[in-house]
């Protein structure tokens, strides 16, 4: 076997391999995407719920106010006891 022959067939060996390495990375990376993907969606989702979920400023206001009154009694009440 001459020395060309041999160069020839390591090149098309260094060359096949090389393909079958750079085509695996390609898959790889195209499932990353779609796994990318889905993650991103899934998130998004996550997002839009916990925004929907968030305490309404008018909700708010009827609470503080209904927990102010309370207080309110309290300290009449507390007051009232101190003068007896």
């Amino acid at each position: 076997m001459d020395p060309q022959t041999f160069v020839n067939i390591a090149l098309g060996l260094i060359a096949f391999l090389g393909g079958w390495v750079v085509r695996n990375l390609q898959e790889s990376m195209t499932h990353l995407r779609t796994a990318d993907e889905l993650l991103a969606t899934k998130v998004q989702a996550i997002e839009v719920l916990v925004a929907g979920s968030y305490v309404k400023k008018a909700d708010m206001e009827h609470f503080s106010t209904a927990i102010f009154a309370k207080l309110d009694r309290i300290e009449d009440k507390l007051d009232g006891k101190v003068d007896k």
